[in-house]
This record gives C-alpha cells, sequence and structure tokens, in this order.
C-alpha cells in the first residue's frame, strides 16, 4: 500500500528534476563562456565586488605571518642584518659593473648604428595567493587594470622572467607562470647564438627546449635569455639555465632540460613590465586575397574587349 505525502508537505519537483535543470544552465553558461566570451563583463564584476571579501579572507594569514615576525629572536635578526650587509657588498660591486658594460653595450651600438633600446616602465607587485587549480601554475597579484596592467605584459624579479599576465581585474590580476604547461617563451643561447622556444613542464618547475636537432650547438649550463622574436617579452631577459641535455643516436632531437632562472616559488615582490605587445597583425588568408584580386581585375578585362572591339568597327566603316 503506496502512501504519498499530504498537499501540504509537497515541495515541488523532485530532486533529481533539479540537478538536471541546474546542470543543463550550467553547462549552457560554460559553452556560452567559452565560444562567445559573453561572460566577461560578468567575471569582472564579480571579481570587483570580491576584492574587498579576499582582502578580509587573507587578514587571517597576515595576522599570524604578523605575530611570528614579533617574536624572531634578536640572534637571528642579526644574523639575517649581516647577511644583507655582505649581500648589499656584493650587489655594489654587481651594479658598478653592469654599469661599465652598458655604457660599453651603448657605444658599440652607436658605432654599429642601431638604436639605443628604451627601458621598460614597470610597476612593484606582491603576490596575494596561488590559484586553486592543481593542474596549472597560476599566481595573483595586487595590481590589476586601475593600475595600467593589461593583459599579455611580462611579470619578472631581479633573477629572470617569472611568467606573463593572463587575465586582468580592476584590483588584480592573475599571471600565468612560465613552468606552466602551456606556456611557451622565444629564446637564445648566449654562447652560440642559437634560437629556440621553451616550453613549461607543469607541476615539475622546469622548462623544455623540445624540438632541437640532436646535434644543436647546446651545452650544460648555457644560459637562456629572451630573444624578443615573439613581442612579448623584451630581448636580453634572463630565462633560464640548461640543467640537462642527453643526446641518442636513434632519436633525432635531444632531451634538453632547463631550470628557471627567475625565484618562481621564492620571492613574493615581482615587478610587471609596462611593455607594450608589437605582435603584427594576422595577414589575410591567401584565398581572399586572390578573390580581391580576380575581382580588381575583371573590370580592366571588360573594358579591354570592348576597346578591341571598336578599332575593328572603325576600321569596317573605313573600307567601306
Amino acid at each position: 500500500m503506496e502512501y504519498s505525502p499530504p498537499p501540504l508537505f509537497k515541495q515541488g519537483a523532485s530532486a533529481r528534476a533539479k540537478v538536471v535543470v541546474f546542470a543543463l544552465i550550467a553547462m549552457s553558461l560554460l559553452i556560452v563562456d567559452a565560444r562567445m566570451g559573453a561572460l566577461a563583463v560578468i567575471r569582472q564584476a564579480v571579481g570587483t565586488v570580491l576584492y574587498p571579501l579576499q582582502m578580509v579572507a587573507l587578514m587571517p594569514r597576515d595576522a599570524v605571518y604578523a605575530v611570528g615576525n614579533y617574536f624572531v629572536s634578536v640572534t637571528s635578526l642579526q644574523q639575517e642584518n649581516d647577511r644583507l650587509k655582505r649581500q648589499q657588498v656584493m650587489n655594489a660591486q654587481l651594479v658598478q659593473q653592469g654599469q661599465h658594460l652598458s655604457a660599453e653595450n651603448t657605444q658599440l651600438r652607436k658605432l654599429l648604428m642601431a638604436a639605443e633600446r628604451v627601458p621598460v616602465t614597470s610597476v612593484m607587485s606582491e603576490i596575494l595567493y596561488d590559484t586553486r587549480d592543481a593542474f596549472t601554475r597560476k599566481i595573483v597579484l595586487d595590481r590589476g587594470s586601475h593600475h595600467g596592467i593589461t593583459r599579455g605584459q611580462p611579470v619578472i624579479d631581479d633573477a629572470g622572467v617569472v611568467g606573463q599576465v593572463t587575465r586582468v581585474f580592476p584590483f588584480t590580476s592573475e599571471v600565468t607562470l612560465l613552468t606552466d604547461k602551456d606556456q611557451a617563451i622565444s629564446v637564445q643561447v648566449v654562447r652560440s647564438g642559437l634560437r629556440s622556444v621553451a616550453y613549461g613542464r607543469g607541476q615539475s618547475g622546469v622548462l623544455d627546449l623540445r624540438f632541437m636537432a640532436a646535434n644543436a650547438d647546446v651545452q650544460k649550463g648555457d644560459m637562456l635569455v629572451t630573444s624578443g622574436l615573439d613581442g612579448v617579452y623584451p630581448p636580453g631577459l634572463a630565462v633560464a639555465t640548461v640543467a640537462l641535455v642527453e643526446r641518442s643516436s636513434t632519436d633525432a632531437f635531444a632531451r634538453i632540460v632547463c631550470q628557471p632562472a627567475a625565484g618562481i616559488n621564492r620571492n613574493k615582490q615581482l615587478l610587471i613590465l609596462l611593455a607594450e605587445s608589437k605582435i603584427p597583425p594576422r595577414p589575410e588568408p591567401e584565398e581572399a586575397t586572390g578573390k580581391k584580386d580576380k575581382l580588381k581585375k575583371r573590370p580592366a578585362a571588360k573594358e579591354s574587349t570592348s576597346d578591341a572591339g571598336r578599332p575593328a568597327s572603325r576600321s569596317k566603316e573605313a573600307a567601306q
């Protein structure tokens, strides 16, 4: 014998129907966002609204850090102070050498009648947190479009390239690290001048030089810098150091693994280079240009045929 609840306690549609309806709504929103990008404005608004909540959520962590720093012993502070003094002396020597090399490089550029490289302005930023996606290598910085940040700008630290800005909100920005599996950067070997493309390997935290010939002039310890051919990263920025080179007589390509030069997982403050992208616009397909040329040539062909017919009629009249 079946029993059903009284009409007063009926709650509408079943749970299974609700799950199906909401699943269809979620799938439609995903398709619309992926195909047309119609939810970008909504994402920007949500990022702006949630920014104060993010700051409030980070307050306990900042408070814990502040309490931990307060209880640091005097001995450890003295050791840190001595270490920083030694590092300052070493950095002063490196700065003087860098100034000398920069002046020499400027003179060589003038002799070669090359254009001087314009210094790129930068914005200091701080890492707020890592993204929750376990399959990507991304971080969130405390600078956004309100501070002049745009999508595609490179991010560096004091040692080299860290990554690239891939998503911008009004007060925050998302940076995809150089070691992400979907990131690639155009590089050049300082020693030999060989150009290639370095690809990230995800969670392993290293880079790969793929599709390099087995006899390529690459050795362990070679320094890789940005070549500037991709139009995104300025040339001459340190990228990585070659850590492993494996060559096999049976393989056409060598296996080359590189260690990033930047402290991707160590530093908290980063620099965002306010550099404009120099990527040229994509050329039109050859089929489209061919059709345009044909359309341009058709009227001329008609005129030529009509003009060719006129002298014939005149010659007939002259003959008569």
